[in-house]
């Protein structure tokens, strides 16, 4: 084996176990934020029960709740509806995703395009959702096109945001290189901004995975009447406190969970690619 030979085979190694080596750090990274998180929230939740000496009837504490969801037939009807809101979710997620996606490469080909869409996306943002929702479901009904219109609405906008930042953060320098070589702008789109917003476009996506489930769960209170959202205000009203701390903290879990899950596989990625994951968006 010749000396050039053997330095790139050398260099390979060295290259792969510095990967492995980022990605382990990344995944340690992310257990441990989530482990972080989720004692801080148990502490925070015992101990405003305990500062304002909350009625144990009205405020579980993390023991009363875990009991219940261990011992209590009714705990089952609490998973029933958290998929009912996670599938009511999901729809949100991929349809604001997906718009946000094509919208700010829309943005990247067309000036005038992004002049024109701009308006209308911070209109979305700016007046409350809750204002929106009797013309939604008059529109699509209170079924599957709402639950899809009102969870797309609430992702649209922070991921359109972080996912056209990120497309114009790549090299001005690798757009001429395209150019050059008689690359087209959808070209040099798909050749170097998609690749160049990966750090943006993940966390467009930490942000819309819980943003999907506070829009299932604004869709279910007014429009379907299912899920957890449309169960609380039923469990409220015949004063089943526990199914209400149960369901709130299904949700609240599952959101942190998918936050982690998305971070972790960003942190990974990032990693595997040589983006340093202290670097993203």
């Amino acid at each position: 084996m010749s000396l050039a030979s053997f330095t790139g085979t050398q260099l390979a190694v060295d290259l792969k176990r510095q990967s492995r080596r980022a990605t382990l750090r990344a995944l340690g990274s992310s257990l441990l934020t989530l482990v972080l998180t989720l004692v801080a929230v148990l502490v925070l939740w015992q101990g405003a029960i305990w500062a304002f000496d909350l009625s144990p009837f009205v405020a579980k504490s993390p023991a009363d709740v875990l009991e219940f969801m261990l011992t209590d037939e009714d705990a089952s009807e609490v998973f029933e509806n958290l998929l009912v809101t996670l599938g009511d979710a999901a729809v949100g997620f991929v349809a604001g995703l997906v718009v946000a996606l094509l919208v700010a490469s829309g943005f990247q080909l067309s000036k005038g395009f992004e002049h024109a869409a701009m308006p209308i996306a911070l209109l979305l943002r700016s007046v409350p959702l809750i204002a929106f929702a009797p013309v939604i479901i008059m529109i699509f009904g209170r079924d599957f096109m709402t639950t899809a219109v009102m969870g797309g609405i609430v992702v649209l906008f922070p991921a359109l945001v972080n996912i056209a930042y990120g497309l114009k953060s790549a090299s001005p320098q690798m757009h001429d290189v395209v150019s050059v070589y008689g690359g087209s702008p959808a070209t040099a789109l798909r050749k170097v901004s998609l690749p160049s917003s990966l750090p943006a476009f993940f966390a467009a996506v930490r942000i819309s995975a819980p943003g999907a489930i506070t829009g299932a769960l604004l869709a279910e209170w007014l429009a379907t009447g299912r899920g957890v959202g449309g169960s609380i205000g039923g469990y409220i009203s015949s004063a089943q406190f526990s199914l209400v701390w149960a369901s709130v903290v299904v949700v609240t879990l599952v959101s942190l969970l998918l936050y982690n899950v998305v971070l972790t596989v960003e942190n990974t990625v990032l990693a595997r690619m040589g983006m340093h994951p202290e670097k993203r968006v």
